[in-house]
């Protein structure tokens, strides 16, 4: 009995030793080996020399102006983007839910731009908000019609690149929320909505007391990975900005980290992991939070 509880233990390893190497040759070391570049001082990729150990690197990262302007527009981004487009995308998700005729259509047509090149939505975000020579984009029309003042949203002051920036962001990210929100919305026995309508219940409270509770897993599963998710944003700014977001004044960490690898200031493989410590550690702490907070507030 003891001899087969151990083959089965044997085995049950060795189907998970492909998993076990991959996560280890792909994440596990790469992870040890940024956080050792991170002390490394002077690191010279050159000549792979480096000439002491200690926390410089880490120093002159957090003192750095273009680090703490990227720290700021990527809080900033986590803060106002993972709210809104989660809070969106539950509404959306309950009138689809409601809708019965239609229902595949408009779910399919609300999922195609997360399918789309993210490159490619930036450009028509460019058109719509940038400024140029023979035009002052479709958005500024409408504003001016309204009497507005028109806006350079692309080039013009920070809070106008900032709301593009959010506004793309959120639409990037939706459309998979909205599709996991309706899988979850659908999975809800429909016996408990048949119950409380006996009861006399009204629809506020059958969401607020049975909807929610009921698909809570899968909004904390969101939240978790949108805030993953807009801490690494990178992409989104340089569709929007371009590759030169320093001077955009909207960099990012992991834009911070990329140009200090491969950017005009690149070269500095030590700086550059130091500021991806710093990013994991903000996640992390991040991570662990919430998943204290779903410890008392999740129903599974």
């Amino acid at each position: 009995m003891d001899r087969n509880h151990l083959n089965g233990g044997l085995k049950g390893w060795l189907y998970l030793l492909p998993a076990l190497l991959f996560l280890g040759v792909f994440m596990v070391y790469p992870l040890i080996d940024v956080f050792v570049y991170s002390f490394e001082e002077g690191y010279n990729s050159a000549s792979q020399t480096y000439f002491g150990i200690g926390g410089y690197n880490y120093a002159y990262v957090l003192r750095d102006p273009y680090f703490l302007q990227a720290v700021k527009n990527t809080f900033l981004l986590v803060v106002i983007t993972v709210p809104l487009s989660t809070g969106i995308a539950l509404l959306i998700s309950v009138g689809l839910h409601s809708i019965r005729p239609l229902r595949d259509l408009l779910q399919t047509v609300y999922f195609l731009p997360y399918v789309t090149n993210t490159l490619a939505v930036g450009m028509v975000f460019m058109i719509l908000f940038k400024k140029t020579a023979y035009s002052d984009g479709l958005i500024n029309l409408f504003i001016t019609w309204f009497g507005g003042e028109s806006v350079d949203f692309i080039d013009g002051p920070y809070r106008a690149k900032m709301f593009v920036l959010c506004l793309y962001t959120i639409w990037v990210v939706m459309p998979f929320k909205i599709l996991i929100l309706t899988g979850a919305l659908a999975s809800v026995n429909p016996e408990y909505y048949r119950a409380a309508k006996v009861d006399g219940t009204s629809n506020l409270r059958i969401f607020t007391r049975i909807t929610l509770p009921m698909i809570s897993p899968m909004l904390f599963y969101l939240i978790i990975t949108g805030f993953i998710g807009a801490f690494k944003a990178y992409s989104d700014a340089v569709a929007l900005f371009g590759t030169n977001l320093n001077a955009a004044g909207m960099n990012t960490i992991v834009g911070y980290v990329y140009d200090m690898l491969y950017g005009d200031s690149g070269g500095y493989p030590s700086y550059a992991s130091a500021a991806a410590i710093i990013l994991f550690a903000i996640v992390f702490t991040i991570t662990c939070i919430n998943l204290l907070v779903s410890k008392r507030k999740i129903h599974y």
